[in-house]
């Protein structure tokens, strides 16, 4: 499924619902367990996972800071991630649940490129909770299918260079 651009109070907000054949605890403990949120999510995350506690986000393309903004287990987080808001919401949806993620940000010009980076880590989640190792579409075929969904002003910020030093 593939994630939507909304304008949302003069910035942006991607939105991505995934109906997964898990119960809502399980997806929670694939959001909030280190050794399983590390395997589909873009950067390792340090800090306590309770309302108002600091993180911090490292990763090959740098680090930088957030916070906790709401914490209700086992169906919503929400952090600041850098300048961006993340929120993991989990709902039960008969034997399994529906997970949307929304990432809110200031510049519509990254809009495709996050949408392709989420859709990969999502999948990777799914692939994750379901035991499989077979990967879907690549970030770059999902980029290129994001600008033509988003439009031009969506896709003027394009992936983050690596640090030449690493």
């Amino acid at each position: 499924m593939n994630g939507t651009l909304e304008s949302i109070d003069q910035r942006w907000r991607l939105r991505f619902t995934r109906r997964l054949k898990h119960s809502p605890e399980t997806v929670w403990r694939a959001i909030v367990e280190a050794d399983q949120r590390d395997t589909w999510f873009p950067q390792r995350i340090e800090g306590d996972f309770r309302v108002g506690a600091p993180l911090r986000f490292v990763s090959e393309y740098g680090d930088f800071s957030g916070q906790i903004l709401a914490y209700e287990p086992p169906s919503l987080i929400e952090f600041r991630w850098g300048t961006d808001t993340i929120r993991l919401e989990i709902a039960a949806d008969g034997d399994g649940s529906v997970l949307t993620l929304l990432d809110t940000f200031d510049e519509q010009g990254k809009a495709a490129r996050d949408a392709a980076g989420w859709h990969v880590c999502l999948d990777a989640l799914e692939r994750q909770l379901d035991g499989s190792a077979a990967p879907r579409d690549g970030w770059q075929t999902l980029n290129a299918g994001y600008v033509a969904q988003f439009g031009p002003a969506a896709s003027t910020i394009g992936p983050p260079e690596l640090p030449a030093h690493r």
